[in-house]
């Protein structure tokens, strides 16, 4: 009977059901007090970072290297959040947050996005001034550590509840506002787009020919209120916008709809050759948390000659794309930390289009290679998981995973593989997904030579298609094929990034468990 309370007090903390102090303190391995202390000790480890490192702002004639500070000083300022919101949660697990209502998968998750920022900070400096290069991977290397060790005083998250149906489960405060009376100034056609497409009123209309109330994407933006609870809706009607969309970290709950994918278009060219960082280079970057958008294209028209050229970068935690279209080349995808989820999506690129750190789950997408340079090979991701204990990784689920017509007419000069390992923990499953002979029949490529083969974690469930035959795949000790249906739940909706509780607020469909 002991054991049986023992268990039932570990997973209420873990599936955040009337939680106290000693519920919270069930779900780390170290007394709450001790890990508080920590949390407050790395924050004021990256505070330190910051006062370091901002002492060279501006300080440089080299344009990259500029970029590289910048983005350093915004992702060290990110991981502040993060970690405050875990020390939050930690001592207060019933407050007004920005959570799912489970414990301990928030911690890991808020605890993986700092962890990838220090990395992302690092990155940026790849081919800059070495003695600044070395000085701050030096600092931040000692926060990655203390964020490491607080990462592995969080016991590993309980099951998500709720259902396997199409929808379900609490909505963690995230109810979705509708309302009947539209602005005076959204015409009847507008208003009729807006209901059809999701039941939401339109808080501000952006349109090029001036028939809205803002011209441009990031002046409607501008106009939303910081922190904010209620959803604001920004309708972007049809049209080409060459705009670099960014929505800061305080622009919460956005969602932002089109007119259909191709109807409104948001159009970039930002890339490494000409001196952006990757992390910089995107044509559409969000960190508000809560971000939906739907029914609209975004691309990075770069080309494959200019390299990393991000088309959507992504660290908004429990967020939706919703039938939009990504385009690009190199880095298309950026999915860089925190919870997401991609449903209806057209992504196409070359190589390591859909990269990063983030837990993210692609549902009902159509996932195109394209033609790269010559002699180039395609690798559809390249995930970023550095430390096992991280809860992040990428689940391709329902997914048409494919290329484009005039590398299916030339398969061989351009081979296309399901992904490679960019970290040493790197994590991918694809299952229940039509795979077609566009991937090679070894279906994974390495990174480095024996980089990461043992430690990676890739997995196949249940695909079909000519592309989908396991007889050849690689016999890495990392890649497995999964032979039953629990194995490959983990990685569902539900379960690997808490969909129950969150998603059922957006409006979006999504399947729960397997198909």
């Amino acid at each position: 009977m002991a054991l049986k309370v023992v268990f039932l007090v570990t997973l209420l903390c873990c599936v955040g059901v009337g939680m106290s102090d000693f519920g919270v303190s069930e779900c780390l391995k170290v007394p709450t007090s001790e890990f508080a202390g920590t949390v407050k000790s790395t924050i004021g480890a990256v505070q330190n970072v910051i006062s370091i490192v901002s002492k060279f702002s501006g300080a440089f004639g080299d344009f990259r290297l500029n970029n590289a500070i910048a983005d350093c000083l915004d992702l060290m300022d990110y991981s502040v959040d993060h970690l405050s919101w875990a020390l939050s949660v930690s001592q207060n697990p019933n407050g007004k947050n920005n959570s799912t209502g489970n414990v301990s998968a928030d911690m890991k998750t808020w605890l993986s996005g700092a962890l990838t920022n220090q990395e992302t900070c690092k990155e940026g400096f790849d081919g800059t001034n070495n003695v600044v290069k070395t000085l701050v991977s030096g600092t931040v290397d000692q926060v990655s550590a203390l964020v490491c060790n607080l990462l592995s005083m969080v016991k590993p998250r309980g099951l998500s509840s709720g259902s396997n149906g199409v929808s379900g489960g609490r909505s963690g405060g995230r109810k979705l506002m509708t309302v009947d009376q539209f602005p005076n100034w959204l015409k009847s056609h507008d208003r009729k787009l807006l209901q059809a497409a999701s039941g939401a009123t339109a808080d501000a209309v952006v349109a090029a020919d001036g028939t809205g109330n803002f011209t441009s994407i990031n002046e409607a933006i501008g106009s939303v209120p910081e922190y904010s609870i209620k959803r604001f809706v920004i309708y972007v009607k049809r049209g080409v916008y060459k705009e670099y969309v960014e929505i800061n970290k305080k622009k919460w709950n956005i969602m932002m709809i089109g007119d259909g994918m191709d109807a409104t278009v948001i159009s970039g060219n930002r890339n490494f050759i000409d001196g952006w960082t990757t992390y910089r280079s995107a044509t559409f970057a969000v960190r508000g948390q809560g971000f939906i958008a739907r029914d609209l294209t975004i691309e990075n028209t770069s080309g494959p000659e200019k390299h990393q050229a991000v088309t959507f970068r992504s660290d908004s935690d429990l967020s939706v794309l919703y039938r939009c279209a990504i385009r690009g080349y190199q880095d298309t995808l950026y999915a860089h930390s925190l919870r997401q989820f991609y449903r209806e999506c057209k992504i196409s690129g070359t190589i390591d289009f859909i990269f990063g750190n983030g837990a993210a789950v692609f549902q009902n997408c159509e996932i195109l290679a394209r033609k790269g340079l010559p002699n180039q090979k395609n690798t559809i991701t390249a995930q970023g998981r550095k430390e096992p204990t991280e809860d992040t990784g990428f689940s391709i689920q329902l997914c048409n995973i494919s290329a484009e017509p005039d590398v299916l007419s030339s398969l061989n000069s351009t081979p296309t593989y399901l992904g490679r390992p960019w970290k040493l923990y790197s994590r991918t499953v694809i299952m229940q997904s039509y795979i077609s002979s566009a991937i090679r029949a070894e279906g994974w490529l390495e990174w480095n030579g024996n980089f990461a083969l043992d430690t990676l974690f890739y997995a196949e469930y249940m695909n079909y298609g000519p592309g989908a035959g396991l007889g050849a795949r690689v016999k890495w000790p990392g890649y497995r094929v999964f032979n039953d249906s629990a194995e490959a739940n983990k990685f569902t909706v539900a379960q690997f990034i808490i969909g129950n509780n969150w998603l059922p607020s957006t409006g979006v469909r999504y399947t729960a468990g397997l198909n």
